[in-house]
Formats: structure tokens, sequence, C-alpha cells
């Protein structure tokens, strides 16, 4: 019976197609991403020369201590952010569309939010702990600068709201709103997110089919609810608590700044080496169980987030 109900909550927020051709609904969503993407560069690109004229931001990270360049850090996500945030109400306006489907709204979403929460630090900690046993990291030192890991809280709340409104809010909602298959579209936001990183430091394939699958994974209740509450909340935890709790690097990015000083020993494939738990094959299987149990179980689905 539960089930039941689930399935009929899912169908009922599935998007639906519109009347048009598919070759035009494709053609103008390709043309929105490049526009989306073409106006969040531009926009970014002159808020930081705005924030070099005004604040002389390149001359800021000289030299700073970690608690300056914390800070540093946090300045240039509300930039990001601004930029996703602008660049995203431009397309939308253009298509009359309203920017509330982008899905930010909080409104009865705690238990999306505490779910988010609670996914990301099962599998962190999880994996930090059979790393630990296997001796593939080894704890080496504790520092409790408290204020530090507090203003890293808050940046990393910025990332992932400025990511999830890039890649699951717009890229993804678009890709359902021209009628794309669910799990097509997930994959093809989850792709693109993945290769996002591909600047990254330590990047290589376990790198990019980890941060694919946790695109997947970021994605796998938006298709059914269209509200960014759960991604926001896990992704906001998956690099909070993998970084400056447990002290993993953060994507290959040192984020300084950790409660565990860490010492990676043995295969990478295993701790994840320079990458962070990112790298590592134990990462892959823990979100690909989570993946599945998320997009196959709607009775499970309902219990994470009421859709």
């Amino acid at each position: 019976m539960v089930m039941e109900e689930s399935e009929d909550k899912v169908v009922a927020n599935e998007p639906q197609p519109t009347a048009a051709p598919a070759w035009k609904r494709y053609g103008l969503m390709v043309l929105d991403l490049v526009l989306f993407a073409i106006l969040f560069l531009v926009c970014n690109i002159v808020l930081q020369q705005l924030s070099i004229v005004v604040f002389g931001a390149d001359e800021l990270g000289r030299g700073l201590r970690p608690m300056g360049m914390a800070w540093l850090l946090c300045i240039g996500e509300v930039l990001m952010l601004i930029s996703v945030t602008l660049a995203a109400l431009i397309v939308l306006r253009i298509r009359r569309l309203p920017f509330s489907g982008l899905g930010l709204s909080l409104r009865g979403r705690g238990r999306d939010v505490v779910s988010g929460l609670l996914t990301a630090t099962a599998i962190m900690v999880v994996g930090f702990a059979v790393c630990c046993l296997t001796g593939a990291v080894r704890v080496t030192g504790v520092t409790a600068d408290v204020p530090l890991l507090a203003v890293k809280l808050l940046f990393f709340l910025l990332v992932g709201l400025a990511e999830e409104l890039m890649c699951r809010g717009f890229v993804l909602g678009r890709l359902l709103d021209g009628g794309m298959n669910r799990y097509v579209a997930l994959a093809v936001s989850a792709t693109l997110f993945s290769l996002m990183h591909l600047a990254n430091p330590a990047f290589a394939f376990v790198p990019f089919l980890n941060i694919l699958l946790a695109g997947l994974l970021l994605g796998s209740t938006y298709i059914y609810t269209r509200n960014l509450a759960f991604p926001v909340a896990l992704h906001w935890a998956w690099n909070y608590v993998q970084g400056p709790v447990l002290g993993y690097h953060v994507s290959g990015t040192d984020t300084a700044g950790y409660l565990l000083q860490l010492q990676t020993e043995g295969s990478p494939l295993i701790s994840g080496g320079e990458f962070g738990f990112e790298g590592s094959l134990l990462c892959s299987v823990m979100m690909v169980i989570f993946i599945v149990a998320i997009l196959t179980r709607p009775d499970l689905l309902r219990r994470i987030v009421h859709a």
C-alpha cells in the first residue's frame, strides 16, 4: 500500500513534456544551457573584476593566514552564487518560466535536509572507518580550531548552494522541463558535473567516475521532487565532513584547517590518495548502493524525502 501511494506521487511530480517536436525541445534545451554558461562566465568575470577594484582582492590572498584565506574563499563563493543566480534568472525570464521552478523552497523540507546530511555523513564516516581498519589512512594528530572550522562550514554551504543551483536546479531542471527521460537527464547532468572538475588536482579515471556517481546521487531525489533541499544538504555535509572534519582533501583540493590530520598509506584506490575519499573505489561502491536504493525503491524514497 505504501509502495503504491509513493509511486503515484512520483508520477505526479514528473515534469510533463511540451507539445513541441522533440528536435525543437532538445534544441531549445541546448541553447538554454549554452546561454546560461555564457551568462554565468560573463557575470562571474565582471563580479571578480569589481571585487579586485573595490577590495583589492588580487592582493588579499598574499600572506594570509588560514582564517583570512577561508573568508576570502567565502567571498569567492558568494560571487559565484550571485553569478549562477543572475544567469538562471535571465534564461528563465526569456523562457517565461518561474524562478521557483529551480526548487529552492525549504517549506516542508526539513526531513529532506536531515536526510541529505545523514546520507553524506554515513558514507564518509563508514568509508573513513574502513580506511582506518585496513590501514589505508592513519590519524596523526587533532587540531580543534573552532573558529576556522565554523568559517569552513559557511564556505561549504555556499559551495553546495552554488553548485546545486547550477547543476541540479538549472541544468537538470531544464532537461526535465524539455521532456527528456528523467534517467537520461540525470546521467547527462551528472556527466557535466564531473567534467566541471577536470581541472582539479589529481583528477583521474576513478575521481571522474566518483564525481559522476556523486552527480547521480545528488540528483537522484531531484528528478522526483524538483527540490534542492536534499542535494544541497548532502553536498554541504559531503564536503565538510570529508575535508575539515576527517582531514581528507576535497576533490583534490587541500582545504586547510582540519580537525584530524591524516596520513594516507597503501593503494589510493582504497584511501583515495591526493584526491580525497572521492578518489577511492570504496566510495564508488557506497554511492552505487545509495543511488540504486533511491532510484529503485519509491517506498524507501518516501521515507527519505516526502515527494
